[in-house]
């Protein structure tokens, strides 16, 4: 029999305003710890050099995680201009260098060819699977790589500051699956200048902002203490991009029990995605029917 794993049946969703210098697995293993929480995990990982939203779910809120995945989400980021390296970032080394400078015109030209639905090539230096191994693992012991283009859709990518000649900030909304270290290797090329993601951080994640986060010495100062539980989120957090059908009592009991169960609809349609309340809470996740959710995710809240 498999061994149940220790902790407090606690559920919701902590946002962490992670620093630099951090893994996003890291992170998560501390909240799980301050809150002796049984189960956590977190909605899209960040290079250990970038900051910003890093939001973890505990519990049943875990279930959740896939929505705030697949949701929009907001990146700034510096491009330093004039170098390439082999991880795309600050941390390689210098592969290639080039003495061209772009004007803000052409680089504003340039970001037209990212927008949209575009196809990507991750970095040499990613969680890329490649025959059952991590990209990262094959670059670090030399191997050069012929990674397979992903699509992305990119909302918006604007030039928000030019600090100095070899450096652009840039804002980015897109949607899952995005690098940023690509878009800055990619518009390199395109310019003809080479380029690298100077700094990173994520401004927002779906419903989760960066600002709004709680930081490390936060969550240090506060753990185990009921001050750090009054800082969760509520899991219905998580579903903020599917629309919310209240069940009836009934069809709330049904629900729990993985059985299709009668909700009042309004503006949804049949086969639309979406989640049952009851009593405010989220009861399940499921496709909508004639009346009816048939249920794919049910929390047990």
């Amino acid at each position: 029999m498999a061994r149940r794993r220790k902790g407090r049946d606690i559920s919701g969703w902590l946002v962490v305003d992670k620093p630099a210098g951090i893994t996003s697995t890291a992170v998560v293993n501390k909240v799980r710890w301050a809150f002796d929480a049984r189960k956590a995990g977190h909605a899209g990982t960040l290079d250990p050099e970038a900051t910003g939203v890093l939001a973890v779910a505990l519990g049943e809120a875990t279930k959740t995680v896939p929505y705030v995945t697949d949701a929009l989400k907001c990146y700034r980021f510096s491009v330093r201009l004039g170098a390439a390296t082999t991880t795309d970032d600050a941390e390689g080394e210098v592969i290639a260098r080039s003495e061209l400078r772009p004007d803000d015109a052409a680089i504003a030209a340039a970001l037209e060819a990212f927008r949209g639905d575009i196809m990507q090539i991750p970095p040499q230096f990613s969680a890329v699977k490649v025959e059952g191994e991590r990209a990262y693992d094959l670059a670090r012991q030399g191997e050069a790589l012929d990674l397979v283009a992903r699509p992305l859709w990119v909302e918006s990518l604007t030039l928000a500051e030019r600090p100095d000649a070899d450096h652009v900030v840039l804002e980015m909304v897109c949607g899952k699956g995005g690098y940023v270290r690509s878009i800055a290797r990619d518009l390199g090329a395109a310019l003809g200048c080479h380029g690298h993601v100077q700094w990173l951080r994520r401004v927002w994640s779906g419903p989760f902002v960066a600002d709004e986060g709680v930081t490390l010495a936060q969550i240090d100062a506060l753990a185990h203490s009921e001050a750090l539980d009054a800082l969760l989120r509520p899991l219905e957090d998580g579903l903020a991009d599917l629309p919310q059908l209240p069940a009836t009592a009934e069809g709330a009991a049904r629900l729990r029990n993985g059985n299709p169960g009668m909700v009042i609809a309004s503006d949804v349609d049949f086969g639309d995605e979406a989640w049952a309340s009851h009593q405010g809470r989220a009861v399940a996740v499921g496709i909508y029917k004639a009346g009816e959710l048939h249920p794919s995710r049910v929390f047990n809240q």
